[in-house]
């Protein structure tokens, strides 16, 4: 079953149903095995992240500089001081399971850093905005409406959560939100494998998230990380094994 589902999600093809804005275009690439799942990257290295692994290049010379794996599902990738938090699961089995795992570039070491215990779903991204952790539990199928952003605390106590605009639950094709990181004060999140942005404002009251429009980009889909060095972002294109970076 489960080399069933990872052959019907490289083999998904088709595009968003929404009209899309003129969003990212691509401005550079990297071939990597790795990049399978989701990218991230700092001043000076690169991320590319598989289901297992996390591998960090330099982005100077394109060098590998380390790796460290031994995961089940890794799906998107943030970092934070120096160190590269992932969303993990056991997708697709049951029960599932999910926590944060912590990748070390300079002790290439992957452990874990936060479990979660009875998750709402499959985690696949987090990101921290400074204050609290921002994590998205996927559902897929008939269920995928279920899928839920959840705010917590540093201590991980949750605060709020929201469920998503229909349109955009209605344009995930049967499948869920795979990535997404803050754009100033909204929201960036990328579907499965169509070539779409979603912009999205977290509301002052209300538990559903408003979808503010729909942008183009060159990722089809996956975990997106934003560049602190060209100040775009930068993700995969998980068919072709090559970490993407993409400016407005």
């Amino acid at each position: 079953m489960f080399l069933a589902l990872v052959l019907i999600g490289f083999a998904a093809t088709g595009e968003s149903q929404l009209t899309l804005k003129p969003g990212w275009k691509a401005t550079g690439e990297r071939k990597s095995d790795h990049a399978t799942q989701a990218a991230a990257a700092d001043e000076t290295r690169v991320f590319a992240v598989s289901s297992t692994t996390v591998a960090a290049y330099d982005r100077a010379t394109g060098k590998l500089i380390g790796s460290a794996g031994g995961a089940t599902h890794l799906n998107s990738a943030f970092v934070l001081g120096g160190k590269v938090y992932c969303a993990h699961s056991n997708y697709p089995k049951t029960p599932e399971t999910s926590d944060i795992r912590v990748f070390d570039p300079e002790a290439n070491t992957l452990s874990v850093f936060h479990e979660f215990k009875n998750p709402p779903g499959s985690l696949v991204w987090n990101v921290h905005d400074g204050k609290h952790w921002w994590c998205c539990f996927a559902h897929y199928g008939a269920d995928n409406a279920k899928t839920l952003l959840i705010r917590y605390s540093d201590g991980f106590k949750e605060d709020r959560r929201w469920t998503f605009p229909k349109a955009v639950v209605d344009d995930w094709d049967k499948m869920s939100a795979s990535g997404g990181v803050f754009d100033g004060a909204t929201l960036l999140v990328t579907h499965h494998h169509f070539k779409v942005l979603y912009r999205l404002k977290v509301p002052k009251d209300g538990k559903e998230l408003e979808l503010l429009e729909a942008l183009t980009c060159p990722f089809p889909g996956q975990g997106i990380g934003t560049d602190p060095k060209t100040g775009g972002l930068v993700g995969i294109d998980r068919a072709a094994k090559k970490v993407v970076f993409a400016a407005r």
